[in-house]
């Protein structure tokens, strides 16, 4: 009998969000071990998690005793590892181009920009107020959207999702930023088709079930 992976995640991180979301797309099975990444003053920085993981983030996911790391990296082993179930990436060379363009604005654009890390950082050595951190979050996730929305709207490659009519890495990654875009106070109203898309993916089980407020560790299961 095959072991079932182990996620090492946050409810809130959007990386282990994203992870999530491909493991329950691919139907997966896989159980969640919360790491806390302000209790404490984070458990991912304790010398166990280290171990696992010495950039001391998540997700980390464990596939028998082989680690992986990195939210994209992870997302892509589980497509070419476990190929029987969903894509998560199309089929030809352009159409991966794309979806693969689409991700990265969120993952190397915008999201590093607005992480736990980053706040913590500007806080921490910049005094910079709550109030200037949502703003400089707004301001990066705003910038990152609206060429998002261009590329979505404006590509007759877009379906019901980013990519088509069935969900990609695309989709993976933008669900989880359009919730921190709500999160830091950002109006979507600019950004009809990234509301429209990230509508039909919560339709999905594989994405409602990977919601923060519906993970093991959320502030409401957890008391």
């Amino acid at each position: 009998m095959a072991e079932v992976l182990k996620l090492y995640s946050y409810w809130r991180s959007s990386a282990a969000y994203r992870v999530r979301i491909a493991l329950n797309l691919k139907q997966l099975a896989y159980e969640i071990v919360p790491v806390h990444l302000v209790n404490n003053g984070g458990e991912q920085h304790s010398e166990s998690y280290l171990e696992l993981n010495p950039q001391a983030t998540v997700p980390t996911l464990l596939d028998g005793s082989r680690i992986f790391r990195q939210s994209m990296a992870i997302i892509e082993y589980l497509d070419e590892a476990y190929p029987g179930a969903t894509a998560l990436l199309p089929s030809t060379a352009r159409e991966r181009a794309r979806v693969r363009a689409i991700a990265q604005v969120v993952a190397c654009d915008i999201h590093p920009l607005n992480n736990l890390r980053v706040m913590q950082f500007l806080e921490r050595d910049f005094s910079s107020p709550v109030v200037e951190r949502d703003r400089w979050s707004r301001h990066w996730i705003t910038t990152g959207f609206n060429a998002l929305e261009k590329m979505l709207d404006d590509n007759s490659s877009t379906g019901l999702y980013s990519d088509g009519d069935a969900p990609t890495l695309a989709d993976i990654c933008l669900v989880p930023q359009v919730y921190n875009a709500r999160r830091f106070g950002v109006d979507l109203t600019a950004y009809p088709t990234i509301a429209r898309i990230e509508q039909q993916c919560l339709g999905l089980a594989a994405f409602e079930n990977a919601r923060p407020e519906n993970q093991p560790d959320a502030p409401s299961q957890a008391g």
